[in-house]
């Protein structure tokens, strides 16, 4: 593939990221989206989890920009792309194998294919 098709698919994943990001914030505003998200066992987030969900959304940020950066798209070169790339994208994988098995329909039939494609974009990157 060519280089430039890298470039396109890491800003789609910092794109996927981001809208995840805001999904998260939701959640930790309290907004009543918890049934897709940590196991949907409750609709408003509980206090501890909505710290989580903060937390998650900026570490779905520092991904999109690690990604950003690997393909060249940000000029930062501080951070190691090529070990967090394959880090980020192992994590992918284990997060949409917990969607599968989730208990939550919702977290299932939502967040499961959201995880998988952004698994095969990232590994598609890391491949690179």
């Amino acid at each position: 593939m060519d280089g430039d098709i890298f470039y396109v698919l890491s800003i789609i994943v910092a794109i996927m990221f981001a809208f995840i990001a805001v999904f998260q914030v939701l959640l930790a505003l309290g907004v009543p989206l918890g049934e897709f998200a940590m196991g949907g066992f409750y609709k408003v987030l509980p206090k501890k989890l909505r710290l989580i969900s903060f937390i998650n959304a900026i570490i779905l940020l520092f991904m999109g920009v690690v990604f950003l950066q690997h393909t060249n798209f940000l000029n930062f070169n501080f951070l190691p792309t090529s070990i967090l790339v394959w880090v980020i994208t192992v994590y992918l994988g284990l997060n949409t194998i917990k969607n599968l098995i989730s208990k939550s329909k919702k977290e299932r039939y939502v967040m499961t294919p959201l995880s998988s494609i952004a698994f095969i974009l990232c590994l598609m990157v890391s491949l690179s």
